[in-house]
């Protein structure tokens, strides 16, 4: 169980990044820019260059404060697992998935592996440990260098880089979408919610804060477009319906907001902010968008499997 209490509501800082490098980043605006231009082509059918399934390998950053927060590698692996079988759509749970919304599920042929050879070809566990005396991360990516008491991350051209820490109190975790700087691209999750043994509790416990947060790392946005609480905002994928804001809890179908009858919210998407029993899909509008993001903004990222 986790040293302190577990937040009862989700929060992402994706968004808040994003505005950050907006606002500092040279480049990113416009790489931001191909990166739609180049989801807005998927969608409308242009042919995948990975027409199969990716394996993408990964190395996490375990960066500890206390025993507690060095978290096994058994924990690091069921994170892993979790990860595959989301975005393969083989998950337990997606039987859950309401009936009206079942033709939308999507597999996105994505597969993760922790790697087994570092940066200079060496044999590895794909799994890095680093004491630190910073008490509690924020998302201002300190996490990310070793120079502000974190790890510095692998290649990212060749590797997805997640980083799992002691984070301030309500926030679960924050990925950098695509376009951004090399020296940051990547992950970072709340050692409270990553995996789904060890120091996880409900409703946070089965592996989704990550499945969220690649989600974003993939080019993916939140359902509800972050327009706050309105109906204008958009998440740019067209078969996920409108929703007024963040969904949390639990909800029960239907649930209704912006007048997206007869089914309402897709609150049982990962890119909601729903509990981790409730968020059980990605839609075949998104796999489009993730694959899209492969196809232009990751190119060299991943194997092919046969």
């Amino acid at each position: 169980m986790a040293d302190s209490p577990v937040p009862s509501v989700r929060r992402c800082a994706t968004p808040i990044v994003h505005e950050r490098l907006l606002r500092t980043a040279p480049g990113y605006r416009e790489a931001r820019e191909r990166s739609e231009n180049a989801a807005w082509s998927g969608a409308r059918g242009t042919a995948a260059q990975r027409p199969g399934v990716t394996r993408i390998p990964v190395v996490v950053h375990v960066v500890h404060n206390t025993p507690e927060q060095d978290i096994s590698a058994e924990q690091v692996r069921s994170q892993i697992t979790a990860l595959t079988a989301d975005y393969r759509a083989r998950n337990a749970d997606i039987g859950q998935v309401p009936e009206p919304f079942a033709p939308l599920v999507g597999d996105a042929r994505i597969e993760f592996a922790l790697a087994t050879t570092d940066p200079d070809g060496n044999p590895t566990d794909g799994i890095t440990r680093t004491a630190t005396d910073v008490a509690l991360f924020a998302d201002d990516d300190a996490v990310k260098s070793a120079a502000t008491g974190g790890a510095d991350p692998w290649p990212t051209d060749r590797y997805l880089n997640l980083w799992v820490a002691p984070l301030v109190e309500g926030l679960f975790g924050y990925a950098q979408m695509p376009g951004g700087p090399p020296e940051t691209d990547g992950v970072v999750i709340a050692y409270i919610a990553f995996g789904t043994l060890g120091t996880v509790s409900p409703p946070f416990h089965l592996g989704r804060v990550a499945t969220h947060e690649i989600g974003h790392w993939l080019n993916l946005l939140h359902i509800w477009g972050d327009d706050g609480d309105g109906c204008n905002g958009t998440d740019f994928v067209e078969d996920t319906p409108p929703q007024a804001g963040p969904n949390v809890g639990a909800p029960e179908f239907p649930h209704f907001t912006c007048d997206n009858g007869p089914n309402g919210d897709l609150f049982v998407n990962f890119m909601d902010f729903t509990d981790d029993p409730v968020m059980v899909m990605f839609t075949q509008g998104q796999v489009a968008r993730m694959q899209a993001c492969l196809d232009t903004d990751r190119p060299t990222l991943g194997t092919q499997l046969p």
